[in-house]
């Protein structure tokens, strides 16, 4: 019996500095704070926690993760940004459904090694790879976002891959959705170095 209370008051403690975390925990934070594995297992085998990710748990008394997936790779790779057709989807200026998580890294970087969530990396210049980040809060997770407007200008330069089907769309859904920054558009596409490409597109929407 006092075995069986030590374990309790293990897991409670254990939940108490999960929820102080945002409800979020990676395996090795949680060694960090002091809870021991056999706690995190009793706490999913409880159905208490939930692996979202190898190595990353979440306490299942808090709200659905709104994006799960974005909130797993930034935990998993928290120098990454999503960028290309799943920053578009964000931004709901896609009817695009991902099948991965497409995300930035700097050009010198090496990619991590992710079972899941099914994780695209694209290695931009560091001038390109930093410009243009939103921070948005997902679940206690900062979750980098390419703005709108990068994100247009980094779809123009990856066309070939993206579809230039894809881009066009996306640049009709902005205009129809968005307050239309030309300016921005163009300035993120010389730092991409798609200015000329773009430059009749975005004319032809003025």
């Amino acid at each position: 019996m006092p075995n069986e209370i030590n374990q309790m008051g293990a897991r409670e403690k254990a939940k108490q500095i999960i929820r102080q975390g945002g409800g979020i925990i990676k395996t090795s934070a949680a060694l960090q704070a002091g809870i021991h594995p056999r706690t995190l297992y009793q706490l999913r085998d409880a159905g208490d926690l939930e692996l979202i990710s190898r190595g990353i748990y979440r306490l299942t008394e808090i709200e659905p993760i709104s994006n799960p997936d974005l909130v797993a790779v930034a935990t998993r790779v928290p120098n990454s940004v999503v960028c290309l057709i799943s920053a578009l989807s964000f931004h709901e200026i896609t009817t695009q459904i991902p099948h991965e998580v497409s995300v930035s890294i700097p050009k010198d970087s090496k990619p991590s090694l992710i079972d899941y969530p099914p994780v695209q990396f694209h290695k931009f210049s560091l001038e390109s790879f930093q410009a243009g980040i939103e921070k948005h809060q997902m679940d206690g997770v900062t979750v980098k976002v390419y703005s709108p407007e990068k994100t247009l200008a980094d779809c123009f330069k990856f066309r070939n891959k993206v579809g230039m089907d894809i881009v066009l769309e996306a640049l009709k859904l902005y205009k129809s959705r968005m307050r239309f920054n030309h300016r921005k558009i163009l300035e993120y596409a010389r730092i991409c170095r798609v200015d000329k490409v773009i430059s009749p597109y975005l004319e032809a929407n003025l």
